[in-house]
């Protein structure tokens, strides 16, 4: 399942994320991932849950986004929850490449023992989206 965080910056999408990472650690009967694309979130996010940064690791655009994704679940097979800041920071604005990616995302989620929970931070309005992206995302705000 793929849940997004939506809204300009500077409309507490960071903060309404870090609520869902503590209260994933909280709830989860397995790991919990946070992925960003700067080290920022060190001490807002629970020690429990795994911080990775994207730019640590090299990652930009949407086909090394995914892999990355794909890496992190293949490490870990207990991961139940992954969330991530910035989205469009990490991938790019380009709306098209955006609901192609969250599809091959979506997918991945479910092709695992363990459906795996995916939340998203974009920094945009529901309008601006492709249609298509609410045919198996969810909206939170």
């Amino acid at each position: 399942m793929i849940t997004l965080i939506l809204g300009h910056k500077g409309s507490g999408k960071t903060k309404l994320l870090i609520e869902k990472v503590n209260e994933a650690v909280e709830t989860s009967n397995g790991n919990v991932v946070c992925i960003e694309k700067q080290p920022k979130l060190t001490y807002d996010v629970n020690y429990r849950a795994r911080l990775m940064d994207t730019d640590h690791y090299g990652v930009s655009g949407y086909d090394a986004f995914y892999g990355f994704l794909c890496g992190v679940c293949a490490g870990d097979h207990d991961i139940t929850d992954i969330l991530v800041d910035a989205t469009l920071r990490i991938g790019s604005r380009d709306y098209n490449e955006l609901a192609a990616f969250l599809k091959k995302v979506d997918d991945l989620g479910k092709n695992h023992v363990t459906e795996k929970n995916f939340v998203f931070t974009i920094s945009a309005d529901a309008e601006e989206l492709p249609a298509e992206i609410f045919d198996f995302c969810t909206k939170l705000n």
